[in-house]
């Protein structure tokens, strides 16, 4: 070291920084080889945090028992029995059998407690409960319906899929790279038959719902299903579809892989499947995520599920801009089992136990499993080319009509016409419409035995529509109609609950009507609707004198038929005949109608029909007859329907239509005879012997 140094002191700067070889300036190789170079050691560690992974839990046990329900690839499954049983939840209407149950529950812990018998109690407690449970279960309304179908604990498709099937092994994958947990498919056999399952999957739990999307699939979802389709035809098996959805998930990224384009590719290729498929709603269908897996030869429907375009809730939003109107929106809808059948959308109804699906599962899954097998039974006897039709013509028939077809009277009596926008007929225009139909019915109540042909109904309809488009109007610009809204819900959940009208009640509504009196004075449509309702009136006034008109004229046809009939039985031949048959009563010991035998009632009605055949009886009947046809459009209808029924019986009509023709026609005119004869008879008016 001591060396080192002495050349380097030895040495200029400059030949120090300088290089003899490349001309770089800085310190010899030489000079610093000479030198040793020692490192002074220090001890250092390095540390690094781990991340936990978590750990993938693989289905395949150790040792897999292979005599477990489902066969031994059913341990490839990930929907394993849930280890805490679910906590029960009750549904807003079911608190009252809550309470019943608490009763039940406080009786039988005080009969532990003090060692006394409260089994009497007891039971009448358990009948009354059971009575309430039917009770309530048998009258359920829409709404109550999709509270159930909705229920947390209530059997989801797995569940049903165990519980109905020998085998079964869960299929994965859509082959593009992902497996949507939200529709589950799967090989199952079913008494030796197999079949191919598929369902949309919701969860037991939050933990399993958020797993399986809550039951609402992506794009991957419906190609995977339709992956396992096509793999069911090309193979034969028979396909069974489960509905448990509330829609398709409808986020950006579902739209921007296609969700559209996948829900279209399902139902144009299941119209296409030369295999029987089946489809069972088991909770709530909800629009075309339901149908992009339900385009069926057979759309089963248990009990208390639902299958509906849009949701109660989004219905009502629309409509009535509040999601509090859902159980109007439910009714209006028709999305029950029950009105879908009526409608024939679905094809039949599953039985579910008192409580719901949720109440007994296994009980459920088999009334299921008989359902399909049945249905299966049924399809199976057609040959491809049938199925296809079949599955066509059960979609192309929903929501078609035929005109000329007589509808049925309960059912027409329901019909309501379409809410079309009404035409408003200007102020003078009305005034002067009014008061010439006042004209007429005046003129006509003097003057024409025959009533004019008047349109008062439809101008009643019509301004009564117009009076009420006033009013809605009136209660806009009054800024009442959130209070209106709110008011409504309140009466119309009374009134579901078929409770006596609440005081409280009583008096919102008067509040409302005396606010309302006191701002329509400044509505902007004041003197419309003022000028309307008046009108309105007097049209009602109208219509009193018209009808009281018609009550004239068949007074008038009475008495004049009675003066016929009495002309007709002076006709010596017709007298012969009346006495004779006078006789035969009196013979008979007969002092009223109703002492009459049969034979006797035959004869007097044979004898009614042949003074009716007399010429000027005859006409009496006819003009009436003309004049009512002419005058009400009621019977027009009657005659139009009378008309239709002729073609259908033939040139030569059966016993049924000659009836109801001859019933039609002569009904009115056989009372007013009849009486006349018993009159004559017994002095009685009252008893009719036919």
């Amino acid at each position: 070291m001591a060396a080192s140094s002495a050349s380097l002191s030895g040495a200029s700067a400059s030949d120090l920084l300088r290089s003899s070889t490349s001309g770089f300036n800085g310190v010899p190789l030489r000079t610093l080889g000479k030198g040793k170079l020692v490192l002074k050691r220090r001890d250092f560690t390095v540390a690094a945090k781990l991340r936990k992974v978590k750990k993938h839990e693989y289905p395949w046990p150790a040792n897999p028992d292979p005599n477990v329900k489902g066969g031994v690839l059913s341990h490839l499954s990930l929907f394993k029995p849930l280890k805490e049983k679910p906590k029960p939840v009750t549904l807003d209407f079911e608190k009252p059998l809550v309470d019943l149950q608490k009763k039940i529950i406080d009786v039988q812990k005080m009969a532990n407690e003090t060692g006394l018998d409260f089994s009497d109690q007891i039971l009448s407690l358990e009948n009354k409960y059971q009575q309430a449970l039917k009770d309530l279960y048998t009258h359920l309304t829409p709404i109550q319906r999709v509270n159930i179908a909705r229920h947390p604990n209530r059997p989801t498709f797995l569940d049903h899929v165990f519980n109905i099937t020998e085998k079964f092994v869960e299929l994965h994958g859509d082959r593009a790279g992902y497996d949507d947990p939200a529709i589950v498919t799967g090989l199952g056999t079913i008494d030796g038959r197999s079949y191919m399952f598929i369902g949309h999957q919701k969860g037991r739990n939050t933990k399993e719902n958020i797993q399986r999307n809550f039951g609402m699939p992506t794009p991957h979802g419906y190609r995977k299903a339709l992956r396992l389709m096509e793999y069911a035809d090309h193979h034969g098996f028979p396909i069974v579809t489960f509905i448990d959805t509330p829609g398709a998930y409808a986020d950006l990224k579902s739209e921007e892989l296609g969700q559209g384009e996948a829900i279209a590719h399902n139902l144009r290729s299941m119209f296409g499947l030369k295999v029987p498929v089946i489809s069972i709603v088991i909770g709530e269908g909800g629009s075309g995520g339901a149908l992009a897996i339900g385009c069926a030869n057979k759309l089963l429907m248990l009990e208390n599920a639902v299958f509906y375009v849009a949701s109660p809730e989004a219905c009502a939003a629309i409509l009535w801009k509040t999601a509090k109107a859902s159980p109007k929106a439910a009714e209006k809808l028709k999305i029950t089992a029950t009105e879908l059948c009526k409608l024939q959308i679905a094809d039949g109804v599953i039985p579910e136990p008192l409580g719901g699906a949720h109440a007994d599962p296994e009980w459920t899954s088999q009334q299921i499993k008989k359902a399909i097998k049945e249905t299966m039974d049924e399809l199976t006897k057609m040959n491809t080319e049938e199925l296809l039709k079949h599955r066509m013509l059960k979609f192309r028939k929903i929501g078609g009509f035929q005109e000329g077809i007589p509808i049925d009277p309960k059912r027409k009596a329901n019909m309501k016409k379409r809410d079309l926008s009404i035409a408003k007929i200007p102020d003078a225009e009305l005034e002067v419409e009014v008061e010439k139909l006042k004209q007429q019915v005046l003129e006509a109540k003097e003057s024409s035995p025959v009533p004019p042909k008047l349109d008062l109904d439809e101008m009643l309809k019509q301004l009564a529509r117009e009076v009420g488009l006033e009013y809605s109007e009136a209660v806009k610009a009054t800024g009442l109609t959130d209070s209106l809204l709110k008011l409504r819900e309140e009466v119309s959940k009374a009134n579901a609950d078929s409770q006596i009208v609440d005081p409280l009640l009583k008096d919102k509504i008067e509040k409302l009507r005396v606010e309302f009196e006191q701002q329509l004075r400044a509505a902007p449509n004041y003197g419309r609707l003022q000028n309307k309702f008046k009108y309105l009136s007097e049209l009602c006034k109208v219509k009193l004198l018209s009808d009281a008109n018609k009550d004239n004229q068949a007074v008038t046809f009475k008495q004049e038929l009675e003066k016929k009939v009495d002309n007709a039985l002076n006709d010596p031949k017709i007298r012969e005949t009346f006495e004779a048959l006078k006789a035969e009563i009196k013979g008979a010991g007969a002092s009223s109608a109703s002492d009459l035998d049969d034979e006797l009632k035959k004869k007097i009605v044979g004898f009614m029909i042949e003074l009716k055949e007399v010429k000027e009886v005859k006409e009496v009947i006819e003009n009436q007859i003309e004049s009512l046809v002419n005058s009400s459009d009621d019977i027009k209808s009657k005659i139009l329907q009378l008309k239709l029924e002729l073609p259908k019986a033939g040139e030569t009509p059966d016993s049924e239509s000659n009836n109801r023709i001859g019933d039609f026609i002569f009904k009115k005119s056989s009372k007013i005879i009849m009486a006349i004869l018993l009159r004559d008879m017994f002095g009685n008016f009252k008893e009719i012997p036919c």
